[in-house]
This record gives structure tokens, C-alpha cells and sequence, in this order.
């Protein structure tokens, strides 16, 4: 395709003091309350980042709210809790037998909680995203994406890693097909040996440049995740490309890093705000969605428990 179909839609208008402010509030009522007040700054930044994101001229806007978050902080910390004190209390008993099982217990526990998170967290975010007033929605169902990551993280770890790749793209590709925007689908096409030779060649090119390279394999990466998905409205397929390079990111990382510490920190927002501008202005788009066909066909979900397992165990939402 010609250079001159493709189009800047999306675009980040972070203010640098807002975001400054924002996160000392956020920090000084999360300490004086003891962490109690997590939820509520987790949901104040989440509601200043996609306020901020805008796409053809009209803004994101997160409908989350820290009740909701802490509800399902709740439950979360409960449910992990819970798996500990089993753990524990196999140990103490001195039994072999009950220690095996406790042990057994919670690794498939926490194995099984992964997918649950994951699958929580994007039908949360989802669901209390909306852009124009047509909300997002994740139609994934969890029984059927929990044999999916299990069966991946099988085949991944006799395959001593190699088959991690495969297992990505597939899970990327179930969540994107399952992704919903009113009467917008989405579609991801990246194969996993793509992915595989992408990493491959990082790798070696990373030990003979002495990490060097490592910018330019994070581009590549980049490309990959946002090169292969497709919005589809209607039969007609949207492409989207990025055009982010090795030495944008090389030079917004070292100024960045600089600007964090010189700044002992508080230019943080600084750095945040920077990296979405340059993350967001530089996916491209071969078309635009037709707004007038854009209906609401989502339900709301309110449950945030899996967006803060995935927070407690410091998962990506994909």
C-alpha cells in the first residue's frame, strides 16, 4: 500500500503538571490512608490516561470507579490470602503427605489464576472504556480461555521455552477476536514463528552489540503487536501499522530516564506522559471507522477482581 493511505488518528494530550499533581495526591493519600486508597488513585490515573487519549478528535473516556476497584481488591486479596493459609497450614503439619498436596494446591491454584486474570481484567477494562458514548466489551469465555493457557503453558514448558512465542500470538489472537467495539471486531494476525525469529535475532544481536540492539528488537516488537491487528466494521478491514523506530526509542527512553532522575522522581509524569505521545502518534491508520454505523452492542461488568489479580501478580492486560 501507498505511504499516503495511511493516517495519524490517534493522538495524547497529557498535560505535564496535571500528571504531576495527580500522582503526589495520589501518593500522599495512598500512604496517610495506609494503602486503602490504592483503588481510588489506580482509577484517578486510569481515568486521566484514557481521558487524555484521543482518537478521531473525540477522547476516551474510563467509567471505572474506586469503588469498584476496592471491591475487587477485596476479593482478590481474600482469594490469594486464602491459598496462602491453605499452603501454610499443610506445612505445619508436619505431614509429607499434606505438604505435597498443599504444595500441589497452590501451584495449580496460582497457575489457574493467570487466565482469570487476565480474562477478568480485559472484560473490566473493556466493558468501562467508551469512546462517543459506545462502550468496549470483551466476549472471551473463561472456561474456554483457561484450557487455552493451560494447554499453551504445557506445550511451553516441555518445549523448554521455545514454544513461548506460539503461546503469545495465540493468546493475543483469542482476546483481539474476542475484543468488541460496539459493531467493531478486531483481528490479530501475527504468527508465532515471526515472533519466534524476532526474539531470535534480538537475542544474538543484543550479546554481540552489548545490549545495544535492545532498542530497535523492543521496535520490532512493537510493530509486530501493532503491524498485525485488524479492526474490521462492516466487512471492511482496517490495516494499522506503526511508525516508531529504533532511535525515537532510544532517544525518548535516555531522556526520559534522565528526566526521572534529575528530577528525584517527581518528573515522572513527565516521562509517562512522553512515552504515550510518541507510543499513540505513531500508530498510523489505512482508514477510519464509519460512525454512523456504530452502534451499542456490549453489556456492562462492574467486577474488577480480576483487573487487580492482574495488578497483584504484575501482569501485562494484553
Amino acid at each position: 500500500m501507498e505511504n499516503t493511505q495511511f493516517k495519524k488518528l490517534l493522538k495524547f494530550n497529557g498535560d505535564h503538571a496535571q500528571l504531576i499533581g495527580l500522582r503526589i495526591m495520589n501518593n500522599i493519600l495512598t500512604v496517610i490512608s495506609l494503602g486503602f486508597y490504592y483503588p481510588w488513585a489506580k482509577t484517578a490515573y486510569l481515568k486521566y490516561i484514557y481521558g487524555e487519549t484521543e482518537f478521531m478528535e473525540s477522547r476516551f473516556t474510563f467509567h471505572g470507579t474506586g469503588k469498584e476497584v476496592f471491591v475487587g481488591f477485596l476479593k482478590a486479596m481474600g482469594l490469594i490470602l486464602a491459598l496462602y493459609a491453605i499452603l501454610f497450614a499443610c506445612i505445619f503439619s508436619q505431614s509429607i503427605a499434606a505438604i505435597l498436596i498443599g504444595v500441589l494446591i497452590f501451584v495449580v491454584a496460582m497457575l489457574m489464576i493467570v487466565p482469570v486474570a487476565i480474562h477478568g481484567s480485559n472484560r473490566y477494562r473493556l466493558s468501562r472504556t467508551s469512546w462517543r458514548g459506545i462502550h468496549f466489551g470483551y466476549r472471551g469465555n473463561l472456561n474456554e480461555f483457561i484450557k487455552l493457557y493451560l494447554v499453551e503453558t504445557l506445550l511451553t514448558m516441555v518445549t523448554f521455552g521455545i514454544y513461548a512465542s506460539w503461546m503469545q500470538t495465540k493468546i493475543i489472537s483469542y482476546i483481539r477476536s474476542n475484543t468488541r467495539f460496539g459493531n467493531v471486531e478486531f483481528r490479530f494476525d501475527g504468527r508465532g514463528v515471526d515472533l519466534f525469529l524476532i526474539k531470535l535475532k534480538g537475542i544474538l544481536l543484543m550479546m554481540v552489540t552489548f545490549g545495544i540492539y535492545s532498542f530497535w528488537y523492543f521496535k520490532n516488537i512493537v510493530a509486530f503487536h501493532i503491524d498485525n491487528t485488524k479492526v474490521i466494521q462492516n466487512g471492511k478491514e482496517i490495516n494499522l501499522r506503526t511508525t516508531l523506530s529504533g532511535g525515537q526509542i532510544f532517544a525518548m527512553l535516555i531522556t526520559n530516564y534522565l528526566i526521572v532522575i534529575f528530577t528525584l522522581g517527581i518528573g515522572t509524569g513527565i516521562a509517562i506522559n512522553r512515552i504515550m505521545r510518541e507510543f499513540l502518534g505513531s500508530i498510523e491508520f489505512d482508514n477510519e471507522i464509519d460512525t454512523t454505523t456504530l452502534v451499542q452492542t456490549e453489556e456492562e461488568y462492574k467486577n474488577a477482581m480480576g483487573d487487580d489479580l492482574a495488578g497483584f501478580l504484575d501482569i501485562s492486560i494484553i
